[in-house]
């Protein structure tokens, strides 16, 4: 059972460092990414709302940034788990991540 292990374990860091160089991004990035969407999706609605508050005011952080923090943690999670899942698959074209604003979720905004 353990060198069974081993040899999976071995042909996926083969496929995966022979797949990478192709690519502008990479296969452990992509997986990075997943992993991390799908822990820190919950932040988004916080996030939301207080892009919303600051913008528009507290009435409008509990009403639409309430449901746009609802609708983007949704939207980020469910990315995570896609993103994990094809890891190994160069799409969207060359490994390039589907949510850019924030392509992780602690990153800085490029205003």
């Amino acid at each position: 059972m353990i060198k069974r292990y081993f040899a999976i374990l071995g042909i996926l860091f083969i496929v995966i460092g022979i797949s990478a160089p192709g690519y502008c991004d990479d296969s452990v990035k992509k997986l990075g990414r997943g992993v991390c969407n799908m822990i820190t999706f919950p932040f988004e609605i916080l996030e939301q709302v207080k892009r919303t508050n600051n913008s528009d005011g507290p009435l409008a952080a509990m009403t639409y940034g309430l449901l746009k923090g609802g609708v983007m943690s949704a939207a980020r999670a469910a990315v995570g788990v896609y993103e994990t899942a094809t890891f190994l698959i160069p799409l969207p074209r060359n490994y390039a991540p589907i949510l850019t604003d924030p392509e992780f979720f602690f990153e800085e905004k490029n205003w």
